[in-house]
């Protein structure tokens, strides 16, 4: 009785994905073309490979901050940035002028 039980769950588990799976013919028949059909593809290829050949270059570049950004690469600080105190003071120790406040 359990292994019917098991069997029963084990199906109803599996119905859901074998829903889900796609319909999949590993035997397709096989269609060929005929010589009409492979006239028709000839002259369509032909006709794009045309129709791409007529496409004009592109000319320069479609960059439209091209003439505000410079070539250059930015360049650095001349001088460090100052290191910061430890505790982000800005108040010099020898200044007392401004610890009376």
């Amino acid at each position: 009785m359990r292994v019917l039980g098991a069997v029963a769950v084990a199906v109803l588990l599996s119905a859901p994905a074998y829903a889900q799976m796609p319909n999949v013919n590993l035997m397709p028949e096989v269609k060929t073309k005929t010589q009409e059909e492979k006239d028709q593809d000839a002259i369509n290829d032909r006709a794009y490979k045309n129709s791409l050949s007529k496409i004009p270059d592109a000319k320069g570049s479609s960059d439209p901050w091209g003439a505000v950004r410079s070539d250059a690469p930015p360049k650095a600080a001349a001088h460090p940035a100052k290191p910061k105190t430890k505790t982000g003071s800005s108040v010099q120790p020898g200044n007392s002028a401004q610890r009376s406040q």
